[in-house]
């Protein structure tokens, strides 16, 4: 995985995705697929394709806030109910 791949997920997704450097530092690649390290102050002397290479752990969070949404037990109930994924599950009374 290189960044750029990171770049086109984080766009097409809509999603902020963060990891950390080996310096301690982190990783964050925006909606907009730019990579960018906040509390860099001066020209970095590392490539965040290396970096990329060492991280084992990523954040990944909608990038516009306020898209998570508060549903009831019914509504969740009816998604999950809808989901391909979902699978019912019986209760069998053995006698």
């Amino acid at each position: 995985m290189k960044l750029g791949d990171l770049r086109r997920l984080s766009i097409k997704k809509q999603l902020k995705i963060h990891f950390k450097l080996r310096n301690g530092m982190e990783c964050i690649v925006n909606e907009q697929g730019v990579a960018t390290a906040p509390e860099l102050r001066a020209v970095p002397d590392f490539n965040f394709d290396d970096e990329l290479a060492a991280a084992g752990e990523f954040l990944v969070e909608p990038a516009p806030p306020g898209q998570a949404k508060k549903l009831t037990r019914a509504e969740m109930t009816a998604m999950a109910a809808d989901s391909p994924s979902a699978v019912a599950v019986h209760d069998h009374d053995d006698e």
